[in-house]
């Protein structure tokens, strides 16, 4: 682990300890009542967090959230903090976390809860039993401060690990599970008024449907992830047949997604890049390509133009699925040239897909950073230089200039193949150095 994330953990400790102290200093005493109400969310909120999903690169997520929000509300106080430390501390435990991922995500969630509440007080709130309706303004200031702070913490250490940047990474965890979180702002509110007024076992019945809105996600959320890794599995499938080419098609897609978000898409635009990316080259999986593929020199002229068709072959098989026909334009054109010397239709300019320029570019720079049987792969420098070369020939010139002046530039360089691409793998055709 980077001693940069070791400190950033450390730091988090010692802030999610300050937040607790300060909360204890500002009301040391509680009522027998807030300590029932703790026990009894803490529970439910323990079964929602074990029960939690796995979102990206094993960040997990759950509606835990939901209990916790609730319990702060009805008591904000340092219990409630404890409470939530005392859960976090049990689920990391029969998770059988890494010491240090213990104390990270113990210290951010107690972090988050204790500003949460806090900014709950600052606003008004107070203790809920026996109290008047909730104080929406306060509620809400609970709701944006403990999110804010939970989502943040999560993306910087991220971040921290893969040297990316935050807001790129905040995105990609974030932004897909948004709408759930705000759907999720009434059914905090909804257990925290069945709580106060008719006490646990309603709130339990409320839980129960809390339980039941996070199975619904939980679906959702892995028949997302099942499509993604059947689609993955054909591309395998179909590059298994040159052994050369293994992980091109992925290489590909990573590529495609971070120049996606260089030149500012959302993330449900890069989203879709990424899979046209990654089934840029399906269409290879016909018979009249496996006796080229597996030819050891230099195509012929009609050979060539057998493999110019495999475009349209993608084309005509992601159209089949319906839920991939957004992507079809992007699959087709994607070796189409700027200035319309490209294949299969010689489209120019504009006219060519958004996504299929930037296919354009990812498929070309993979070609460039792999092993060719008469040249080795090229490094950034020799790559920067011709993209610079074929602006406005093969590139869009707009991308070409955000790409080479961002600084996430040397990210496409951090996977790059040295496994040698067969004589017939077709490429992007730059003219010079990555010409297959």
């Amino acid at each position: 682990m980077k001693q940069s994330v070791r400190t950033y953990i450390l730091t988090m400790a010692l802030l999610a300890s300050a937040s607790l102290a300060f909360l204890i200093w500002i009301a040391p005493a509680v009522d027998p009542a807030d300590f029932r109400a703790v026990v009894t969310l803490s529970v439910v909120a323990l079964g929602t967090h074990i029960m939690g999903h796995t979102l990206a690169r094993n960040i997990s997520g759950s509606v835990s959230f939901v209990p916790f929000l609730a319990c702060a509300a009805i008591s904000p106080n340092w219990m409630t903090a404890v409470g939530v430390l005392s859960v976090s501390v049990v689920v990391q435990i029969v998770r059988q976390r890494p010491f240090d991922r213990c104390v990270f995500n113990i210290s951010q969630l107690t972090l988050s809860v204790s500003l949460g509440i806090l900014a709950y007080r600052l606003f008004g709130g107070g203790n809920l039993i026996g109290a008047s309706p909730i104080p929406y303004l306060a509620y809400v200031a609970l709701f944006l401060t403990f999110s804010a702070v939970n989502s943040l913490s999560v993306s910087a250490v991220v971040a921290l690990s893969d040297d990316r940047r935050l807001g790129d990474v905040w995105v990609e965890n974030n932004l897909g599970t948004l709408a759930y979180d705000v759907l999720a702002l009434p059914m905090i509110a909804l257990l925290a008024w069945a709580y106060v007024k008719f006490g646990p076992p309603d709130a339990l019945i409320v839980a129960a449907l809390l339980i039941g809105l996070r199975e619904l996600y939980n679906v959702n959320l892995q028949l997302d992830r099942a499509n993604q890794e059947l689609l993955e599995l054909m591309v395998a499938a179909i590059e298994a047949r040159d052994p050369y080419t293994s992980g091109h098609s992925r290489r590909v897609s990573e590529h495609a997604k971070v120049i996606a978000q260089i030149i500012g898409l959302r993330a449900s635009a890069t989203k879709r890049v990424a899979i046209a990316a990654l089934l840029h080259d399906v269409g290879k999986i016909h018979e009249v390509f496996a006796p080229i593929l597996l030819k050891p020199g230099r195509l012929t002229d009609e050979e060539n133009a057998i493999m110019q068709t495999h475009p349209i072959k993608s084309e005509e098989l992601v159209a089949k699925v319906s839920q991939l026909r957004d992507v079809v334009p992007a699959v087709r054109h994607h070796h189409e040239n700027w200035d319309g010397t490209g294949y299969p239709d010689g489209l120019a300019g504009d006219r060519i897909p958004l996504a299929s320029r930037i296919i354009m570019f990812a498929d070309t720079i993979d070609a460039m950073t792999s092993d060719r049987p008469y040249r080795k792969a090229l490094d950034a420098g020799a790559v920067r230089s011709e993209l610079i070369k074929h602006r406005g020939r093969q590139f869009d010139p707009t991308i070409c200039d955000a790409l080479l002046s961002s600084g996430r530039f040397n990210e496409l360089f951090k996977h790059a193949s040295h496994q040698s691409l067969s004589h017939t793998q077709e490429v992007p055709r730059l003219r010079l150095a990555s010409q297959a």
